[in-house]
């Protein structure tokens, strides 16, 4: 092929034509002689190279109107129509729709091959039902002779849209940040970061709160939330309305799957075609075995989580008394709140006296058993329920070859990961030692005069709640200063990796303790469950450790700088807790001041993100200049 027909070729595929009508065109003008001017494919190099800086400009600009169509959406529903000005929320969200419409026009006409090729059929069927919001105005109508496009025309169905492909736009511009090569610890902290502050601000509305709410308690609160603590500056139950509660359910739930599961799904659902390096990420983040099950993976994630709500609603809802609400809405209401928040490990709950109610502790123990069995769901980790999922495929499919007659020869694939053992071992242990630490130490303490049934349910369930669920039901001052010990060891080892708890996870405990092991029986390697652990993980158990301890101390000193007056176990306890993202308390929350409840913030917020991943996100990227010395000794008794 001539130099010149590939510079046709190139012409005309930059303006979107298809190979065959190239192919074909280049036929006709090789028969006629023709040949394309210099000028004219300096024309199309220059027409495509506007078409992409455009493109560029647009994306930005539609990712503008993303936030600003989600911060109209909140205050539109978050506030009383004599609060804010309607009239501007809804030339805000005309003006997103109309950038969103302009954005699709532009691709469709100038891009429609590149769009076409990258854009998921979800997308094309968002994109149409964009479009179909602009029937209001190309077919408007005063009678009822057109009363089949009413569902178009209702304000209903144009927020739905906007809500949807604003969330869908802002997953974009997630995953194009990751594909720039931006560091995943930062984007997860600016990510909860970002949901912490929204969440304020959505907590401050009129229609959020029964009376007016500073907005320093709102950030503390919305940060509890989405940090899964349960640590409160305010009473939840009084200060805050149903929608409210609504809303701290949800940052529950987005604190515990974590943002990038949510973008990871809908910038995949919607574009199909996520870069390498985003699948890197997504996998390493989900803890996948390979790229090509990422969406199956994470639909695995999504539908565990919310078909063991549902599961855990049901069955709280038929725990309750009879006469324990006023109404079945109140009582479903109760729990779907009290699902969410128990699997999220949240700690929150909607009545005045907490989980402690005498009309709950006057029953036989069933919500307490299922807030029981939703904790310790909550904590298993979500590589580990992956690796669940590979052990039950694994087992079908050899049942299923047993049962067609097939003979199994060879020996049995390994698909228990050393990190479920691992999980599964810890968890075991903490949970019936717990159990059984609190059932003989309060046995005549705060479980004195209880049926023998009572006590070993609220024995197990006061040996899951320390583990970073933070629910009471008896005030931890009534504790026996042996078991007061005991659950703050409890608290400060919490639940798995990439679970819904905090502490420094089981992982790094057991690590910690197999390493202490080998040093004791003078291994040169850390052994556990028939695996060799590696020195990096070591390396990182312990300093998570170390991390932990300090920030305990650090948090503490700053509290007492700033307030001296209070009393110094008390303060300590609370860091403590919001460290490890528990939420027990010792009262001592709501008496401080604007600026240590800012600090505490901060510490519920680094407890959740992981310390030790927020200081590599910042060291990491720089070049390892770490000179080869000697080795040497130092002196350790």
């Amino acid at each position: 092929m001539c130099r010149r027909c590939d510079q046709k070729r190139t012409l005309f595929v930059i303006i979107g034509m298809n190979e065959g009508l190239i192919d074909k065109l280049r036929r006709r003008w090789n028969r006629r002689r023709r040949t394309l001017p210099g000028e004219w494919f300096r024309f199309g190099v220059r027409f495509g190279r506007a078409v992409a800086g455009a493109g560029t400009v647009m994306s930005v600009l539609v990712f503008v109107a993303a936030l600003a169509a989600v911060a109209g959406l909140l205050i539109y529903g978050g506030f009383d129509s004599g609060s804010v000005s309607r009239s501007v929320l809804r030339k805000v969200l005309a003006g997103a729709q109309v950038t969103f419409i302009a954005a699709i026009l532009f691709n469709w006409c100038l891009r429609f091959r590149h769009t076409w090729r990258h854009s998921h059929a979800v997308k094309r069927v968002a994109d149409v039902l964009m479009l179909f919001t602009l029937i209001p105005l190309l077919w408007p109508y005063t009678d009822g002779s057109a009363a089949g496009i009413h569902f178009f025309r209702s304000r209903y169905f144009l927020y739905f849209v906007l809500a949807l492909y604003s969330v869908a736009e802002l997953s974009y511009g997630v995953m194009r940040a990751l594909a720039r090569r931006t560091n995943p610890s930062l984007i997860l902290s600016v990510s909860f970061l970002f949901f912490i502050f929204i969440g304020s601000f959505v907590l401050a509305m009129p229609r959020c709160t029964n009376y007016p709410v500073s907005y320093v308690d709102s950030l503390f609160m919305a940060a509890s939330a989405v940090s899964m603590t349960g640590l409160c500056t305010v009473d939840v139950a009084t200060a805050y309305t149903p929608l409210g509660w609504l809303v701290i359910a949800v940052l529950l739930q987005i604190g515990a799957l974590g943002v990038l599961t949510f973008t990871s799904f809908f910038s995949i659902f919607f574009s199909g075609s996520p870069s390498i390096y985003n699948q890197l990420l997504i996998r390493d983040f989900i803890y996948s075995k390979s790229m090509g099950a990422l969406v199956p993976v994470i639909l695995y994630i999504l539908a565990f989580t919310v078909t063991v709500e549902i599961i855990g609603a049901a069955a709280l809802y038929f725990s309750l008394p009879d006469d324990f609400l006023a109404s079945d809405a109140e009582r479903i209401f109760f729990s779907c709140f009290h699902s969410v928040s128990g699997f999220c490990n949240g700690g929150f709950t909607t009545l005045p006296d907490g989980l402690a109610s005498p009309a709950l502790m006057a029953q036989s123990g069933a919500f307490y058993i299922v807030m029981t069995l939703l904790i310790l769901a909550g904590g298993i980790g979500f590589p580990n329920l992956v690796n669940f999922k590979d052990i039950l495929s694994e087992n079908v499919r050899r049942i299923r070859l047993k049962l067609a007659g097939h003979r199994l020869s060879g020996r049995r694939m390994h698909i228990y990961d050393l990190n479920t053992k691992l999980v599964l071992a810890a968890t075991a242990i903490l949970f019936v030692g717990g159990a059984v630490a609190f059932f003989m130490l309060e046995y005549n303490g705060v479980l004195a005069g209880m049926p023998l049934d009572k006590k070993i349910v609220l024995s197990l369930f006061n040996s899951a709640t320390p583990r970073t669920a933070g629910f009471g039901t008896f005030s931890i001052t009534s504790f026996s200063h042996t078991f007061f010990l005991i659950m703050m060891f409890l608290m400060w080892v919490g639940c798995s990796s990439q679970s819904m708890g905090g502490g420094i996870k089981v992982n790094a405990f057991m690590a910690v303790v197999f390493n202490l092991r080998s040093v004791i029986s003078g291994h040169k390697g850390v052994t556990a469950f028939g695996r060799n652990i590696s020195l990096p993980s070591i390396r990182r158990a312990n300093a998570v450790v170390s991390l932990s301890i300090f920030a305990v101390l650090l948090y503490s000193v700053v509290i007492m700088t700033l307030q001296p007056e209070l009393p110094m176990g008390a303060v300590i306890f609370e860091c403590f807790s919001a460290i490890t993202t528990v939420g027990l308390s010792l009262g001592v929350t709501p008496e401080l001041g604007g600026v240590s409840k800012m600090v505490l913030a901060t510490a519920m917020f680094l407890g959740r993100v992981g310390i030790i991943s927020v200081l590599c996100g910042f060291a990491s990227g720089k070049p390892d200049t770490s000179p080869y010395l000697p080795d040497d000794n130092i002196i350790i008794n």
